[in-house]
């Protein structure tokens, strides 16, 4: 089964309830003094409970079905690195949304993981009500315990619209998570080394 596949399996289930989202983006459109019942409007509420489906997918992505069985066993003890993974999450603080890419390294101990997998690790918790922080170590965790290997190191950088369009109204401002194990907690030449590679040609945020 490939990755699109498992996304339309998994955000077409039942866990969402898209009446009681519906009901709701119907009183919230009126709470604000908007005519619900007007063109433009008129079938936002299922627009938006039909969305819900996809942007908050992660919650009901099956780990396995990810993985699908792509762990090799591998004589390969240097850094293994993918950068610039692009991902869209929504913040649980305002619902508004956050973007931006995470960098995924990892020094294997005799087990290497598919490529393709490392970024739809990264879609399984972004596609959540997240907390960029939280985000960061649930990806860096979980490396850690599929493959158990001699260091994992995750960096998230990215922008949050609920500090753009709304507060500080800052719109430069990013953000920048970091979440450490092994051998790159305890290795100042190997966190160097990924911080290094990470850096090297990166260009500027952009929504």
């Amino acid at each position: 089964m490939e990755f699109d596949d498992v996304i339309e399996a998994e955000t077409n289930s039942s866990f969402v309830d898209d009446p009681a989202i519906e009901d709701a983006v119907g009183k919230i459109l009126r709470a604000v003094g908007e005519d619900s019942e007007r063109e433009g409007l008129q079938f936002t509420p299922r627009r938006v409970a039909r969305m819900y489906h996809e942007l908050l997918g992660g919650y009901w992505m099956d780990p396995v079905t990810i993985i699908n069985g792509a762990l090799f066993n591998v004589q390969y003890d240097e850094m293994v690195l993918v950068r610039d993974i692009e991902f869209f999450s929504l913040c649980e603080h305002h619902m508004l949304p956050f973007m931006g890419r995470v960098h995924v390294a990892y020094i294997p101990d005799g087990k290497v993981l598919g490529l393709s997998k490392i970024p739809r690790i990264v879609e399984m918790y972004a596609r959540r009500l997240q907390v960029q922080e939280r985000m960061t170590r649930q990806i860096a965790d979980f490396l850690r315990d599929l493959l158990k290997p001699q260091g994992v190191a995750v960096v998230v950088e990215a922008l949050h619209l609920c500090s753009m369009m709304r507060g500080v109204k800052k719109h430069d401002a990013r953000m920048t998570t970091s979440a450490m194990h092994g051998a790159f907690r305890a290795n100042l030449a190997t966190r160097q080394e990924f911080l290094a590679n990470i850096s090297r040609g990166s260009s500027p945020l952009q929504i």
